[in-house]
Order: structure tokens, then sequence, then C-alpha cells
């Protein structure tokens, strides 16, 4: 049974440039929407109070081609700073806008392999108010998104400005972190030839 009582936020990063890519992966082909749409009908399954979508990098033009209706659209203007930048600016969002969030879950646009079963499984396992963290475990053993962050770390989130995401939250709070396995292959995809593979093998 899904934890009701307490107030999700989920926000989805998308602000890279793809530069690896040579064209915005938000928008690559994935089931009959794109790599971010299909991020965002993901989280339509969960028990979330709220979507925020962090852009950067091509914001008019993944503005003009996704439906960001129900969301909350950011634009991180220092998207270049990467991904830690990223999850600042959503955080701070939050931090301004609604004190009754309990919790934010981190996701990012390039994982469609995430459903919203392993995201409900993750919220299961969040206990409001025991200051977790729940983290997903990858196949090499290391922890990453997506990742539910309780409110009292909401601080430490908001002042985050680099490319290593919240690692080091991740690694300074090590004894509040519950790991999540995730079944699936949840490596990001950072080349077209990666994203073929993966297209091909699930469509």
């Amino acid at each position: 049974m899904l934890n009701k009582t307490s107030n999700i936020a989920v926000i989805i990063l998308a602000a890279g440039a793809s530069s690896r890519m040579g064209t915005p992966k938000q928008l690559l082909k994935w089931k009959n929407t794109t790599l971010l749409g299909h991020a965002l009908k993901t989280t339509k399954g969960i028990n979330q109070s709220k979507i925020v979508v962090v852009l950067g990098a091509n914001f008019e033009l993944i503005k003009a081609k996704v439906n960001l209706d129900n969301c909350e659209i950011l634009k991180n203007e220092n998207w270049e700073e990467g991904l830690g930048k990223s999850i600042a600016t959503g955080v701070s969002h939050v931090l301004r806008n609604d004190l009754n969030i309990d919790a934010v879950l981190v996701m990012l646009a390039d994982q469609p392999l995430i459903d919203g079963a392993y995201l409900n499984t993750m919220i299961i396992a969040y206990r409001e108010g025991a200051f977790q963290i729940v983290a997903t475990s990858y196949k090499n053993g290391k922890q990453g998104v997506p990742v539910l962050f309780d409110k009292a770390y909401f601080q430490e989130l908001s002042q985050l400005n680099d490319d290593k995401g919240a690692k080091a939250i991740l690694r300074k709070h090590a004894a509040n972190v519950i790991v999540v396995n995730a079944t699936h292959d949840v490596s990001d995809i950072d080349t077209i030839d990666a994203y073929e593979r993966l297209y091909a093998a699930n469509h």
C-alpha cells in the first residue's frame, strides 16, 4: 500500500545539452512519445503531489515539442554547471513554494526502463520523518537516480552546484540510505548507439 500521508514532489532533470548525442535526447522517440514525454507519463501512476521539470539547454525547443501540461517548468540558467545545479534549481523551487512537501523524488528523462511500479517501490520504502534517502542500486554497485530525499536534506540539495549530482550527500548520510535494487538496466542514454540499441530491444 502506498504512503498516502506523504506529499512527494517529483523533479525530472532534463536540462542537459546532449552534446555527445548531437541532438536533444529529451526529444528522441520512445513508444508513442519522446524520452521526456515517457518520463512524464511514468510519473502519472505514482503517489505524487506535484511534478517539476527542470529544463536548460534547448529550453524553447523542448517546451514547444513536449506536452508539459500540469507540470511546473523551471529553467536552469546555469545548466552547463551540471546535474547538481539542476537538482538545486528544482529543490530550491520546492523550498520557496511548498512548505508542505515531505520529500522529493529525483529522476532523469533518459532512463525509459524505469517504470511506475519501480518508483512506487521506492515510495513504499520511504517513511516520513525518518530522515531517509531511498536510492537506486546500479548493476556496478553504485547508488544513484532515481533517488528520493526526505525534506531533511532539502537545504543541502539546494546548494549543489557541480556535475556530480547528489553523490556527496549520499556518502555523507550513508547511514540513512535505503537501497532499492533496480531490476532493469538503468544506465543513462549518452550516445546515439546506446539509444538505438535500447530502442531496438524495447520496440
